[in-house]
């Protein structure tokens, strides 16, 4: 839970959202606006802990965007913010019903 809380400090401070996050936000099918990140990141539950990623370490979290739609947010914490690596809606062919585990 302390990481996850790094996370959430961090992101007081700031968003900053990497090239591929805003990609993958801005696909039709997806639109997820940066108060839905955000709102993932402050409010949302840790799914996968990246501890070793080449990014540093980053996590997965899973939460509810506008309209109770599930979003998937990977974001790393650094000191004076939080990288939003990538954000998008998961996929039931991929992921459990609730979200939590892949297939």
């Amino acid at each position: 839970m302390a990481f996850l809380e790094e996370v959430r400090r961090a992101t007081q401070k700031r968003l900053l959202f990497l090239p591929h996050a805003i990609r993958q936000m801005s696909r039709p099918e997806r639109m997820i606006t940066p108060q839905e990140v955000e709102r993932v990141v402050m409010t949302g539950e840790l799914v996968e802990d990246y501890p070793h990623d080449s990014r540093g370490h980053s996590c997965l979290l899973l939460g509810l965007g506008d309209a109770d739609r599930a979003i998937h947010v990977v974001c790393s914490p650094k000191a004076d913010y939080v990288a939003v690596i990538t954000a998008y809606l998961p996929d039931t062919t991929q992921w459990s019903s609730d979200y939590r585990r892949r297939r």
